[in-house]
């Protein structure tokens, strides 16, 4: 288990589509592991692997005491609305309101590769489709309120 570096916005990494995990191995668990670590260290309630690195359809979430781990997570159902702020790891000195659904239900595996689903609300339903965005190349800041502001901050 390690702390690893958290790739941060402008690095095209996080800009790219994450891959299936195919194999639930080793090198699987030891990623998990080393992302619960990372999260933790920097202060987070999720991580995806793409944000240590990995292009791998993985994520971590510790939210109201909910832990998870999600690989190859699937977001079958949504429903309500949902603004509030949020900020990032890979994004660092930055908030913004987002618009994201109230409740969600996602389908995905366990480390061992067995199937479960999740059914989460307003925090939960948050982190997870925050999460689930960055499997896509997508950054809350693409979708936030005020983006205009952090891209006017960044040219600077």
């Amino acid at each position: 288990m390690a702390i690893r570096k958290v790739v941060k916005e402008g690095d095209e990494l996080l800009r790219k589509k994450s891959k299936p995990v195919k194999t639930f191995d080793r090198e699987l668990w030891n990623l998990l592991d080393d992302m619960w670590d990372t999260m933790y260290a920097n202060d987070g309630m999720g991580l995806a692997a793409v944000q240590v690195g990995i292009l791998r359809r993985a994520i971590v979430i510790d939210v109201n005491g909910l832990k998870a781990e999600l690989i190859n997570p699937e977001i079958y159902y949504e429903e309500g609305e949902d603004i509030d702020e949020e900020g990032c790891l890979s994004v660092v000195g930055f908030n913004g309101n987002v618009k994201r659904p109230y409740k969600i239900k996602v389908r995905a595996f366990d480390r061992y590769g067995f199937p479960f689903a999740l059914e989460g609300e307003k925090y939960l339903a948050r982190c997870v489709c925050h999460e689930c965005d960055h499997l896509e190349g997508i950054l809350y800041i693409d979708k936030c309120d005020n983006r205009n502001e952090y891209f006017k901050r960044r040219r600077k």
